[in-house]
């Protein structure tokens, strides 16, 4: 069968060449008789628009990307990146769009990322689990891509994000500790890479410090199992008599309370223990791991509407989009 081409469809619709175009590709400025003649006749004629060709005329890619800067083995494993990609994806559906992923590779060249989406091969990003070092924040401002961080970025360069408030979260976590009378807390905090890590590790820091107590009991994760698991050794044999521990993720807390129980201590009697995420980790530990809601979905949902609105032209939000944290309670504090 001989290919169908854009003349053979305007000759079919009784409609100039450019008028079939802009009806294949929008529809702007063609009027609802010649845009029903030419979707008639792609109908009939089984015309596919070439994708190339399409691109020039709207300079638009049909594609967003989801930029997460970890290794393809945590996004299998994290529950809030697995959600997160899940979120992305099942908001892009309805659309023509596609979705992009962009994953770290070990060694990768800086910048590369940045240098990708600033070519013109996607609509839009959203940006998540970034930290310090890759500067994407830096590298992304001013770009005329639409962009939308999940997760506070840590320059202030104008860049639209949607987060939870995790000084809240953070403080939250610290309270209940106080409340059940815990005296000698600790924390082990995420990654100092990432602001959800330096935020959560502050609102802990506040609480503490305003109920008069110490807050030099502190080491640090990467939000794995194996990290939790490890901060909370050091944890114990630098501050022993430990009485409370605010674990900030969940992953961290399953690490912490395995440590725990090895070293003959019980959860809660002995030590107080809450996490971070609620993202069904939580509910698979024995006692139920008391932790801050991180309200992942709705975020999820924000952004990716926030950034739908501005690849179709519209503004970026003037101000973040900051959500609240809760307590969830469980049987570990």
């Amino acid at each position: 069968m001989p290919t169908v081409t854009l003349d053979d469809v305007a000759r079919s619709a009784g409609v100039s060449r450019s008028t079939a175009s802009r009806a294949i590709n929008g529809g702007r400025k063609v009027s609802p008789e010649a845009q029903r003649a030419v979707d008639d006749a792609v109908a009939m004629l089984g015309y596919s628009p070439n994708p190339a060709a399409r691109t020039l005329v709207t300079r638009r890619t049909g594609s967003i990307a989801l930029v997460m800067p970890e290794p393809d083995a945590r996004i299998l494993s994290d529950p809030f990146l697995a959600g997160l990609l899940r979120g992305v994806s099942d908001g892009l559906m309805g659309t023509d769009l596609q979705l992009v992923l962009l994953l770290s590779r070990r060694g990768e060249r800086p910048g590369r990322t940045a240098q990708y989406l600033r070519g013109g091969h996607v609509d839009g990003a959203i940006v998540a689990s970034h930290h310090k070092q890759d500067h994407l924040d830096d590298q992304l401002a001013g770009a005329a891509l639409p962009v939308v961080f999940v997760g506070r970025p840590f320059s202030d360069t104008g860049l639209h994000y949607v987060d939870t408030d995790n000084v809240a979260g953070g403080a939250i976590a610290a309270t209940r500790l106080l409340e059940r009378g815990c005296r000698r807390i600790g924390t082990v905090s995420g990654p100092m890479s990432m602001t959800g890590g330096v935020d959560r590790l502050e609102g802990w820091r506040r609480a503490v410090s305003e109920a008069g107590l110490a807050t030099d009991a502190v080491t640090h994760g990467d939000f794995t199992v194996e990290s939790g698991a490890r901060a909370t050794a050091e944890l114990l044999q630098a501050h022993p008599g430990l009485d409370g521990i605010f674990v900030a993720s969940d992953l961290m807390g399953v690490g912490a309370m395995q440590v725990l129980a090895e070293r003959g201590l019980r959860v809660p009697e002995d030590v107080a223990v809450v996490g971070y995420d609620n993202l069904g980790v939580a509910e698979r530990t024995t006692p139920r791991l008391t932790t801050v809601y991180n309200p992942l979905v709705e975020m999820v949902a924000a952004a990716t509407g926030t950034l739908l609105a501005m690849v179709d032209g519209g503004p970026a939000p003037a101000a973040p989009q900051v959500l609240t944290p809760a307590l969830v309670e469980g049987g570990t504090a």
